[in-house]
């Protein structure tokens, strides 16, 4: 399989996490955000993910997948053990509410090409940029504290003493948190949940400083 991503993006550090997870390798072709204008915008990349964002994957079966949480759905579809969600109904729902809250919610207001529309056609400086990030991040993560404090199990993980897709969707965007300064000291519960996920190779791993593509 071959899956495009960026070491910064936060959703192909979600699939990178899932891929470890669950032990399925992938041919790695990088996407640059940056160069050239952004490599995402190319005819070629295009033809792949009509969106222009990454990650796209392509499949041993010929199928173009897009969307990281489509990905991992798929992924843990056809690779069920260790399954991302928990057997029952209920807490299935609970588990999925984390997670899009982070990938719908939080996520799309810190993507580039709303940074860029910011810095550029608004005419916001890059300190005004990392502002509205503080801002949209910390009030998302804010939130998602209190969704485990209501809902989550009393595990070492989001929802459990397993990783799950909660986790999976939670790590990354943490790490745009740290990236924009926001301050996470009123969420103890998900820094907890941070720490039990960085003792994996599967989190550690997937980070974006061990990418090959990374700059950092």
């Amino acid at each position: 399989m071959l899956f495009h991503g960026y070491f910064r993006s936060s959703a192909a550090y979600r699939c990178r996490i899932a891929f470890n997870l669950k032990g399925v390798s992938t041919d790695f072709v990088s996407v640059h955000l940056w160069r050239g204008g952004g490599e995402q915008k190319s005819e070629a990349y295009q033809a792949l993910n009509p969106q222009a964002l990454v990650p796209a994957l392509e499949t041993d079966d010929g199928l173009v997948l897009t969307q990281s949480m489509a990905i991992i759905e798929w992924l843990d579809e056809t690779h069920p053990e260790p399954a991302f969600l928990p057997e029952q109904a209920g807490e299935r729902a609970l588990v999925r509410g984390f997670a899009q809250a982070i990938a719908c919610d939080i996520h799309p207001l810190q993507n580039l090409r709303v940074l860029d529309y910011l810095k550029g056609e608004l005419g916001h400086d890059q300190a005004a940029a990392d502002a509205w990030c503080r801002r949209w991040i910390g009030d998302g993560l804010a939130a998602c504290e209190r969704l485990l404090e209501r809902g989550g199990a009393n595990g070492r993980f989001a929802f459990g003493d397993t990783p799950g897709l909660a986790d999976i969707c939670l790590i990354p965007q943490m790490f745009s948190a740290d990236r924009f300064g926001v301050d996470l000291a009123a969420m103890p519960r998900l820094r907890a949940v941070r720490e039990a996920c960085k003792a994996l190779p599967a989190f550690a791993d997937a980070h974006p400083a061990r990418q090959p593509d990374s700059e950092a």
